[in-house]
């Protein structure tokens, strides 16, 4: 008996690490995070306790609902990518059937916290924001464009905007300023991952940009996007929702980035774009952490 209760255990432990893997818990925790610091900016004080408990919890069971409808659309996709090919349904640790039930039981979940315990505002732009990415992008941009990263981009640059709306209740330009930092930041991202991914991506039928106008031309794609990237990202101090704390951090995190994308442009193999892939992850993190310090630390300097 305690041998059968252990294997229980074990196979019940096994299930939920899938299902929470459907979820894509790293893409999931900076969804979260850019969303949370959009609380933190909007509000000109202490952030009230109720919007940023359940905003958060609902933003993210919606996105990890939107992930797991990403995986199952692309589940034959994901079964011929180095990359994917260890997902949960790929693998057949996780059935389709399961996994719309567990997307929609997540993402109901989530909507309904939004709506009674945030605001209306805020469901509907997460809704829209789930739509965007489940349907639009993965259905619709992802196999018919090689621009499927700029369009598709707007769903992925919305959390910080989810963020505002969740403690004012509305979308001011500040908020779409945090939203176009994210939608430049895109393209440089995704398309240095595709730099070096891009034999899978053709072996999968995806038109992704070094499939379909080749390596040079993506290349010098995401070395004008990272200057433009660059650009927007000093808006908030333009605006004024932001000073010089941040303006120092977001010069010398893009000079870093540009160093990449120049090393990106330069180098024919794969040893930049790598790089780039990575510096690109933890530069939104920093430049994001850095919006949120330089809010503190103006609200102490007069």
């Amino acid at each position: 008996m305690p041998s059968t209760l252990a294997s229980l255990h074990s196979g019940t432990s096994s299930l939920l690490h899938q299902f929470f893997q459907l979820t894509k818990p790293r893409v999931v925790s900076l969804i979260v995070f850019t969303a949370v610091i959009g609380m933190f900016l909007a509000a000109p004080g202490t952030v009230p306790l109720r919007p940023l408990v359940f905003g958060t919890l609902g933003v993210a069971l919606v996105a990890g609902a939107a992930a797991a409808v990403n995986c199952l659309l692309e589940q034959a996709i994901d079964a011929q990518m180095l990359r994917t090919q260890r997902r949960p349904l790929p693998q057949g640790q996780i059935t389709r059937k399961q996994t719309v039930m567990f997307a929609l039981l997540l993402g109901g979940l989530g909507l309904l916290i939004l709506y009674f315990w945030v605001n209306p505002l805020t469901m509907v732009l997460t809704l829209a924001t789930f739509v965007g990415y489940a349907v639009v992008y993965t259905l619709l941009l992802k196999p018919l464009t090689p621009q499927n990263i700029v369009i598709g981009g707007a769903s992925g640059a919305m959390p910080p905007v989810l963020g505002w709306a969740a403690i004012t209740g509305e979308v001011s330009p500040d908020a779409l300023i945090l939203f176009l930092i994210i939608f430049a930041w895109t393209p440089p991202h995704f398309w240095s991952l595709a730099l070096y991914r891009k034999e899978e991506y053709a072996q999968a039928g995806v038109p992704m940009l070094p499939v379909t106008h080749g390596d040079r031309f993506t290349r010098l794609s995401i070395l004008l996007y990272t200057v433009l990237m660059v650009g927007v990202s000093l808006l908030p101090v333009a605006s004024g929702m932001s000073r010089l704390p941040y303006l120092l951090a977001a010069l010398v995190l893009g000079a870093g980035f540009i160093r990449h994308a120049v090393g990106v442009w330069k180098d024919s193999g794969d040893y930049w774009a790598r790089k780039t892939f990575r510096y690109s992850i933890v530069y939104l993190a920093c430049l994001f952490a850095a919006l949120l310090a330089d809010h503190f630390v103006s609200g102490w300097v007069p």
